[in-house]
């Protein structure tokens, strides 16, 4: 059985949503999400929704936070992969058991009250991975 339903969403570290929003709407003429202040994160966030799948424009709103630090050492870019799971807490459950290394050990709350918790990348090929579980149908 299966940990993960399917991918949630693309997360692209930005220095500014509305510039960043611009190529979607404007040459692929999709439409952004109004933004979301994920105040745990300190962090800002839009959506682009492209079939199934979702792209996260993440800004952080403070020097201290996690992605104004993944910016000034990497720049603007992919930032994670998040993949939808029905039962947070028994993914991480079994993901413990086989040892691999994770950056929260416990559901927190992220954009839309989704629960979610992080991979750490040494896990995963170097891709920082989000797991969420969604309480209704995201938007």
């Amino acid at each position: 059985m299966s940990l993960v339903k399917q991918i949630d969403h693309i997360a692209i570290a930005v220095n500014d949503i509305g510039e960043s929003s611009r190529f979607f709407v404007d040459v692929l003429g999709l439409e952004v999400s109004a933004p979301q202040d994920v105040a745990e994160q300190k962090t800002r966030v839009a959506f682009v929704q492209i079939g199934e799948v979702r792209i996260e424009l993440v800004q952080p709103m403070s020097d201290d936070s996690p992605v104004a630090k993944f910016i000034a050492k990497r720049g603007q870019g992919i930032h994670h992969v998040a993949y939808e799971t029905g039962d947070l807490v028994a993914a991480l459950d079994a993901l413990k058991e086989k040892d691999v290394p994770l950056i929260d050990k416990e559901p927190r709350v992220g954009a839309h009250d989704a629960r979610i918790a992080f991979v750490h990348p040494k896990g995963v090929s170097g891709v920082l991975t989000e797991l969420c579980e969604h309480n209704q149908k995201r938007s």
